[in-house]
Order: structure tokens, then sequence, then C-alpha cells
């Protein structure tokens, strides 16, 4: 296929672009290059002929509608999106116009160029999301594809937002659209402000390790990778209309993933004096933060085969390897704006 990844320069969906180039597929990689997306996460596979880069803002729709009919894409898959949380308590307006306006206009350009193409069958339009739509759980039981949405956050709420538009625009115009909702990705490229690399990098430079509240929130860990796969099948092989949980069973609390994210920098660089455990500190807590999520993924393993290739402990492994050998890579990061101060302060 021909694929236009939007968001294809940040984290998850650069390894969706690795992925798909590395399959075969033509890629179309769409991305505005904020802060967080990077040509380099992209760098291997920039000079494959089947691979082509278009710097544009999906809040820009004539811009979009430009790509479309300049590469005729046969699917888009939607993953251009503001997406940390803590920034979306500073600063909402950003998530509103690009999760929201953005995927509109990303609908729109799609409905166009579809019509426009004779309202092709085998056209795909798939929308990426999150678990935090579904709100927070207690100790018991599962997001399913039908929990009710409940969202905390201006982040989740802006997500929510535009999955709402996605499946209005599948009844209502019959775009044949396709919906991922995953848990928590982590992985190579992973922005240095989320949680994983914050605590690899704080750790390294030995500086205090960040955990909020007692670290008792849960989370359901999905490697990037496997996620990238889930996603590519999804995208070629999912029901139009039908939307797919994406988790790996792999619920932590925070501080056990902190504990051992610290055990293996123990193992593999040690500190000279103590263990990387004495540098976590724990601090006030996020405004609105959800205490678990943990995702049932029954669906798309049934319907349509995928199953995740490592436990977290595995992907954790190979985790703190890439970012001990990718130093060129991160450090540049670590000197932008946000990176090394706290968000999400409401006071």
């Amino acid at each position: 296929m021909k694929i236009l990844v939007t968001g294809g320069a940040g984290f998850i969906g650069s390894a969706v672009v690795r992925l798909a180039v590395a399959r075969g597929h033509e890629v179309v990689n769409l991305d505005a290059l904020t802060y967080a997306g990077r040509r380099e996460n992209v760098a291997s596979v920039a000079d494959d002929p089947r691979h082509v880069f278009e710097q544009v803002d999906i809040r820009d729709r004539a811009e979009l509608t430009r790509v479309f009919d300049q590469h005729q894409p046969d699917a888009v898959m939607h993953l251009a999106a503001e997406s940390h949380v803590d920034r979306s308590i500073d600063g909402p307006g950003d998530f509103i116009e690009t999760n929201i306006t953005g995927t509109y206009n990303m609908l729109e350009a799609a409905r166009a160029y579809w019509a426009g193409k004779g309202r092709p069958e085998a056209f795909r339009f798939h929308h990426i999301s999150t678990d935090e739509v579904y709100g927070s759980l207690g100790e018991e039981g599962l997001f399913t594809e039908g929990t009710p949405y409940d969202p905390r956050s201006p982040y989740s709420a802006s997500k929510a937002s535009s999955d709402h538009l996605v499946r209005a625009w599948f009844h209502t115009y019959g775009l044949p659209v396709v919906l991922t909702n995953c848990s928590n990705n982590y992985g190579p490229y992973h922005f240095p402000e989320k949680l994983i690399p914050k605590v690899i990098l704080n750790a390294l430079h030995g500086k205090a390790i960040p955990v909020y509240g007692q670290g008792l929130n849960v989370r359901d860990w999905l490697y990037v990778e496997d996620h990238a796969d889930a996603l590519l099948l999804a995208v070629e092989k999912g029901v139009p209309g039908r939307s797919y949980n994406v988790g790996g069973h792999n619920e932590r609390r925070n501080i056990d993933l902190v504990h051992t994210i610290c055990d293996l920098l123990d193992a593999k660089r040690p500190r000279t004096q103590g263990s990387y455990r004495d540098l976590i500190t724990f601090v006030e807590d996020r405004p609105g933060h959800d205490a678990r999520y943990a995702i049932d993924p029954e669906r798309i393993m049934g319907e349509l085969g995928w199953t995740p290739s490592v436990t977290v402990e595995q992907g954790l492994d190979k985790t703190v390897d890439w970012y001990l050998e990718n130093a060129d890579w991160w450090q540049p990061l670590l000197e932008l704006e946000g990176v090394g101060t706290r968000l999400g302060k409401t006071g």
C-alpha cells in the first residue's frame, strides 16, 4: 500500500514509518516537526525511495488537500497529536487546535479525496488514539472497546473528541475508518519528557528521579515496535467502523517500573557509589492523575491475530540499552524548553 502517516517523525509515528517501509509499503510521512517531531527518528529510511517526507501541519487544510492530491494514498494512519498530559494542563489550547481541529481537517481532506476517487471500499482512515479517553479504573477490571468515555485531562478530552469525530464521519458520510486505542508506549526514540526516558536520563546524569505521589498509579505498558505491528495489522485488516484496543497485559505500578529501570542501570552502568534507586524522589502528584489503566486486547488478538513480542521486562532491557548507546540522539533534546522542568501544575 501507499500509506499517508501523520506524525511520522514522532515517537510512535516513526516506529510505524520504519516498520511500514521495512515491510515494503510506500510511506508519505507528514509531520509539522514541532518540538517532539524529529527527522532523526526516521533517518534509517530517509534515503529509501519508498519514503517521502512532507513538512505539513494538520491544521493547514489547503496543504493537506495538496498532499492527498499529489501522493494519492491508499490509506491514512493518523497519529499526529499533542500527547503530553502535563503540557496539556499548562497549555490546553494547542491540544484543542491540533487534536480536535487538526483531526477534523484530516477527515475532511480524506473524505474529499475518497469521494473524488469514487469512494473505493479498500480505502482506510485509521485513527490512532489512547486508553486515556476511558478515564480511570479501580483495582479491578479492564478497558474494553465498549467502555464509556470518561476523560480527565485536557489531553485525554481532546483525544476523546477526535475519536467521536472519526466515528461520526463513518456513520454520517460512510468514510471507511478504523480506530485503535493503545496503552502507554515506551521504547527507542521516546521523547525525554515522558516517564521512562526521564528516569533513564536523570539517573545517568545523577539527578533526582521524580515520581508522582507515592508511585502507586498503574499503567499497562506496550513496547512501541509491538504497537507499530498492531497498527499496521489494523490498517490492513481492520473492519471499517470497528475499534481495537491495543495493550500487552503488562500492568505495573509506576514505582515498580522505576525500580526495574534503576536495577537495569545498576547492572549495565553502575554508579561509583550506591544504587540508582537512591535518586528516587517523590514529588507532588499531577492534578487529576488517573489511578489505573489496563487494556483488554482480546479483540485485536482474536480478530487480527496480533500478539506482543516482549514482556515489559524484556522491552525495558532493550530500551535501556538503546538509550545507553544513543546519547547523540537524546543529548540535544535535554536543552529544549520544558524537558528538564516540572510541568503540569495548576498553581
